[in-house]
């Protein structure tokens, strides 16, 4: 699969300008497609609120037929979400989806842009959604973002006009599109924003209809498409083999945390747009009618135009290099141009074009792969020039490292060129960190004070080498990121992002340790050194009325990479209590309470994440019965370590095992998140799960989803139906539906207070219809709403008992919320 992905990644047309580790090396047809590419000068904007929110068949649409500038503008980077890859949630999570978005627009040719919202969960209506993410601030993002990327047209993934029928994240993104969009012009509207933009002003806006928004196919027949626009997007490219449906599955495929694998297609597939604002185009088949899009749009540009167009439709693709004389001349042109906008956008693409055209290969690596501040950092640099073509490497500079270099070396035809240099890290030089996180956000919003980070999809990595080359006479600056770069047996050549890290790093594996058994535990901390001899004490902050032991622990580590391993004894107070826990490390009077995150995804570029370094400990008045547990995976989650905490043994069940002989010695059982939707050998081993229960045993049944369920007519023992009802106010009052019952009751009493602190949501996907034989134990609601009383279901069969929950265990248990503990004892001691 990594093979055929790879082969499918050359053939698309605007990959080589992508800023992944790995440096691309485009073939002649790439190379002509980004020609068009760059005598098209108009752009589209695709606007929702989460990662694979997006039409991918719209997206590579717009940037690979019609050749438009293509961004996707994502309100949030989906921190709220689930992740099926991985241990990683909230902000970690987050990290993973923009790269996963960015990976899906070097696969579509869009860009890749987002405001500061934070992803905060599911929300059922934008008046909420619009509170928390703070409106004012998140429509300035918009209006930035449109008055920076200047799309022609705009097109909402959401219906702004439906508020409550979708997720409100949903509804927000297209309120806050069509709101932005008459603002986005208006020079009095966030003047702070235009001492770096200038007003802009949208042609169109469109919302991204389909037949699903009018609830039936027979609906949309027969509703009125006089304001819509249809547009077959499953044209075919022959210069890659491909359909523009092929690639818009490969690109959604990249959404690999959220499970959404697609299956390409191919033959003819439309997609319709309603204008919401603008003019309607009168053929409706052409999105930027009445739009010039050609080079005599902008002042000067005719000339540049003139050029252009003979070199595309003179491109000889056995010689791309014969195109490079009249590719300078057009650069230089594009340099003198006044509209500044349009000046960056071209440069960029016609400087990826001419060193694509004549062979080059500029690359800077460094020895390591990551380094500290005040470090001495060496480098290696290569430089090929594989064409005829007169090329003179005239300078070489890498500002950060205080490197300027000037070899004025001629670039013979396929000889390769190699430099040496060492540069120190300024000791002001900032950690390699996703910058939405440099700053403590809100529940709703991300904290970025500077305007011009605002919007970038990721950290822009500050360690550059700007060659210097001669081309036909002209000096033409091209930009390389400085890399790491090295060879695995396995997977060949491997690259990495070169990345500043602290000097020394503490971490506690766990982020939750729950105090269950004993008011005493040991502390493991991990020390790691980010360079060599790191000589200092390492003590650990805690909450009042909290003890720990030592007060403090030398600690030496004398090789960069080095880690050890410190231990501290925390004694926790008598009475329930819950406070954080920090490791601080003294070097020579500085303090150190940071600590790296490594993400390591083969879909994605690794991402190094610096974080204060803390951990949640809690003293939990609980009690429980019975003491092995058997877990079956779902689609992950932290519930079998979270158990392990307050003190059960529990054991990872292969769902290939399960039988009457397995399961017999447990005293519960527990499936974790939608395991019944990810698990396919579940429905062949359901019937084993049930006679545990008829035997007397305890199953417990976390979420699922009512869509692609593996036991649809065999969930319960008894009749059981899921809906989509969910309670997402995580205060939201809870009514005690049976409170002598057992769960409730035994072996803790479970009160209001147990409720208190839950985060992000109640719960989700509850059961909206069950057999008299369940007894509902719990019921809320949102504002507004009906009360819902599936959150935990209980029924006893035979001598055991079956509980169906969708409270958002899954959730507590990481935010180390007692009462979310307490509960769940008391549903694996039923019957005990």
């Amino acid at each position: 699969m990594r093979k055929l992905l790879f082969v499918v990644g050359l053939c698309l047309f605007i990959s080589f300008i992508s800023n992944a580790q790995k440096p691309n090396k485009p073939n002649a047809s790439e190379i002509h497609e980004a020609i068009k590419k760059l005598n098209f000068l108009g752009s589209v904007l695709y606007v929702a609120a989460h990662p694979d929110d997006e039409n991918t068949r719209l997206i590579s649409y717009m940037a690979n037929h019609q050749k438009a500038r293509t961004a996707y503008l994502s309100m949030t980077r989906g921190d709220g979400g689930q992740n099926l890859i991985g241990p990683e949630i909230r902000e970690l999570l987050g990290v993973i989806r923009t790269q996963e978005l960015l990976a899906a627009r070097r696969t579509d040719g869009g860009e890749q842009m987002f405001t500061r919202a934070n992803d905060f969960g599911y929300s059922k209506h934008p008046d909420e959604t619009l509170t928390i993410w703070d409106k004012k601030e998140v429509l300035s993002d918009v209006v930035w973002a449109i008055r920076k990327f200047r799309p022609d047209v705009i097109i909402n993934r959401f219906d702004h006009r439906t508020p409550g029928s979708t997720h409100g994240h949903h509804t927000s993104s297209a309120i806050l599109s069509e709101e932005a969009f008459g603002l986005s012009g208006d020079k009095n509207m966030y003047p702070d924003q235009l001492q770096y933009v200038e007003p802009w002003q949208p042609k169109r806006l469109f919302f991204n209809t389909s037949w699903w928004f009018y609830g039936s196919r027979e609906n949309f027949e027969k509703a009125d498409k006089s304001k819509l626009l249809e547009l077959d997007t499953g044209v075919y490219y022959p210069s890659s083999g491909l359909s523009n449906t092929e690639i818009a599955s490969l690109s959604r495929s990249k959404h690999k945390s959220q499970g959404f694998g697609s299956t390409g297609t191919r033959g003819k597939q439309n997609e319709y747009i309603e204008l919401i604002k603008g003019d309607l185009p009168t053929d409706k088949t052409n999105i930027f009618e009445g739009i010039d899009t050609s080079w005599n749009r902008i002042k000067g540009g005719k000339a540049i135009g003139d050029i252009l167009y003979q070199v595309e439709k003179n491109f000889d693709f056995r010689n791309p290099v014969a195109s490079v004389s009249e590719l300078v001349k057009a650069y230089q042109g594009i340099q003198q141009l006044e509209d500044d906008h349009w000046k960056a956008v071209k440069s960029k693409e016609i400087k990826a074009i001419i060193a694509a055209a004549s062979g080059l290969y500029l690359e800077a690596v460094s020895s390591e792969s990551n380094t500290t501040k005040g470090s001495e950092v060496a480098l290696k640099i290569e430089a090929i020039n594989r064409s005829n073509n007169k090329v003179t490497l005239k300078s070489v500079q890498i500002a950060a490292l205080g490197i300027n270099d000037t070899p004025a070396k001629v670039l013979e035809n396929n000889t390769r060129q190699n430099f040496e240099f060492k540069g120190i890290i300024p000791s002001d030089f900032g950690y390699t960190n996703p910058y939405w996180l440099n700053k403590k956000g809100s529940l709703g919003m991300y904290q970025v004070n500077d305007r011009k980070l605002i919007g970038k999809p990721e950290t822009e990595h500050k360690i550059k080498a700007i060659f210097s080359l001669d081309i036909e006479g002209i000096t033409i600056p091209f930009s390389k990121e400085v890399v790491y770069k090295t060879n695995d047996p396995v997977k060949g050549e491997v690259y990495k992002p070169f990345e500043v890290i602290p000097s020394v790093s503490a971490s506690i594996k766990d982020k939750v340790i729950i105090y269950a058994n004993g008011p005493a535990k040991q502390i493991p901390v991990i020390i790691k050194a980010g360079e060599a001899n790191i000589n200092g004490s390492v003590s650990l902050a805690h909450p009042q009325g909290w003890k720990v032991l030592p007060e403090r622990i030398d600690v030496n580590l004398t090789q960069k990479g080095e880690e050890k391993t410190v231990v501290f004894t925390l004694t926790s107070p008598e009475n329930q209590s819950e406070g954080y826990i920090s490791p601080i490390i003294d070097i020579n009077g500085n303090k150190h309470s940071k600590e790296v995150v490594t993400i390591d995804y083969e879909h994605i570029p690794f991402q190094t994440v610096v974080l204060p370094s803390e951990t949640k400990v809690v003293r939990l008045d609980i009690k429980k019965k019975g003491q092995n547990i058997g877990y079956i995976e779902g689609a992950g989650d932290v519930v079998p370590e979270s158990l392990q905490q307050i003190g059960y043994k529990v054991t990872t069940i292969n769902p290939e095992s399960i039988s009457p002989e397995i399961l017999k010695d447990f005293d519960a059982i527990v499936l974790g998140i939608r395991a019944y939707n990810t698990v396919e050998q579940l429905k062949f081993k359901q019937q084993f799960l049930l006679d545990y229960v008829k035997n007397g045993g305890n199953l417990v049944i976390q979420y699922n989803t009512s869509r692609r369920l593996k036991v649809d007519d065999n969930l319960g023992p008894y009749p059981l139906k899921l809906s989509r009802d969910r309670v997402t106010d995580e205060n939201a009052e809870i009514t005690f539906l049976a409170p002598d019952h057992p769960v409730l009751n035994s072996p803790n009493k479970i009160t209001q207070d147990d409720f208190k602190g839950w985060v992000q949501e109640r719960g989700l996907y509850f059961p909206s219809e069950w057999s008299k034989e369940y007894t509902a134990i719990l019921a809320a609601n949102d504002k507004g709403e009906s009360q819902k009383k599936g959150p935990l279901l209980v029924a006893q069969y035979g001598k055991g008992y079956y509980v169906y929950t969708g409270l958002s265990f899954f959730r507590e248990f990481p935010a180390g919320v007692s009462g979310a503990y307490r509960l769940f004892a008391n549903m694996l001691s039923l019957g005990k």
